[in-house]
């Protein structure tokens, strides 16, 4: 029998999770997923508020869900984690990631004893004082990576694992043999996360704090609507419609208004990125996940604002679906990037 894990995804309003088997000759099968809602305020912008809360929608995602195993990799991806270059001298992957606290004072916002540190190696070379590493420096306050692993512990899984969003995403969007240089965006409900990567090797990582929700919630204050009213708008009209009345009007005057800021702030994120690199490793197009890049309209703004073309991605070219899963795969299905990236990075 094949190894088997589960990716859980938790993120402010839902809970995904995505079983995936690897057999002797290392194919991956996505056996099974599944998502739960979780009520307002349970989870914010990628971090468990409460946990019990948290851990009873995990009980039920695993009642109705029929996973097969309890050993989970739990995801990390907010605005209390950050990822940046980082240079060091040569070393074993081990002494590397001992060494950080001392390597890495000042470039955190915060005490590093506060915090979960990890070093992605990219690539080396030299410099004046001889062979280095270039990577990317993962810093996590423990308190934002602890409360999720508290939480699936309630509920009785086993986190084996815990592991960068951004690094998840590479993995499930990024396509096999693909040499070129992607930017990799995933538009959550309150966060979203930006990964370029060449060749399937990840080199720069930002998250915005801002998405879906936001802007719902900046949809309902504009007009004076219930959240759930606003909601309903967005889905129904998006940015690409042509309004027939007034109110319409209004609304995707708001849409764009807010739309915009993160459109803006994921052009100057790829522009500061393109700034910070060679020619040779420029951005060839943009691969868009989560459930805020499915809103109408989106996509094709982007791709004007950027000048780049934008594709939406598709989780299950990574993998094979097996007979259960088939059931579960629909429309909606694109929201489950992260949950099947995180799989298979432990599957792997």
């Amino acid at each position: 029998m094949g190894k088997t894990i589960v990716g859980l995804d938790i993120s402010a309003n839902a809970i995904r999770a995505a079983e995936l088997t690897t057999n002797v000759k290392g194919k991956q099968t996505l056996v099974r997923y599944h998502s739960v809602p979780l009520p307002e305020g349970a989870v914010l912008r990628g971090e468990v508020m409460e946990p019990s809360t948290v851990a009873t929608a995990l009980r039920q995602l695993w009642s109705t869900g029929g996973f097969s195993s309890k050993d989970v990799v739990l995801g990390i991806g907010n605005s209390r984690v950050l990822a940046r270059d980082l240079t060091v001298p040569k070393a074993p992957l081990a002494r590397i990631r001992e060494s950080l606290p001392f390597h890495v004072q000042e470039l955190l916002p915060f005490p590093t004893e506060n915090a979960l540190l990890d070093f992605y190696p990219i690539s080396e070379g030299t410099d004046a004082n001889g062979p280095v590493v270039h990577g990317l420096l993962v810093a996590a306050l423990k308190d934002a990576v602890l409360g999720n692993v508290r939480a699936a512990q309630l509920a009785g899984l086993n986190p084996v694992d815990v592991d960068l969003v951004p690094f998840a995403l590479t993995r499930v969007l990024s396509s096999a043999g693909d040499m070129g240089t992607a930017a990799m965006i995933d538009v959550g409900a309150n966060t979203t996360i930006v990964v370029v990567s060449s060749a399937g090797v990840p080199q720069f990582v930002r998250i915005i704090p801002t998405g879906g929700d936001d802007l719902t919630a900046a949809l309902s204050t504009k007009l004076n609507l219930t959240l759930d009213a606003a909601e309903a708008i967005k889905r129904t009209l998006g940015l690409a419609a042509t309004p027939t009345t007034a109110d319409e009007q209004a609304a995707i005057v708001a849409m764009y208004e807010h739309a915009g800021e993160l459109i803006s702030s994921l052009r100057n994120t790829l522009t500061y990125y393109a700034g910070t690199r060679a020619a040779d490793d420029a951005i060839g197009r943009v691969i868009l996940s989560g459930g805020g890049a499915q809103l109408s309209g989106f996509s094709n703004a982007l791709s004007e604002y950027t000048r780049l073309p934008v594709t939406i991605g598709d989780p299950l070219a990574s993998v094979t679906v097996g007979r259960f899963a088939e059931k579960t795969v629909s429309d909606g299905f694109r929201g489950s990037s992260v949950a099947i990236g995180l799989a298979l990075g432990s599957a792997a």
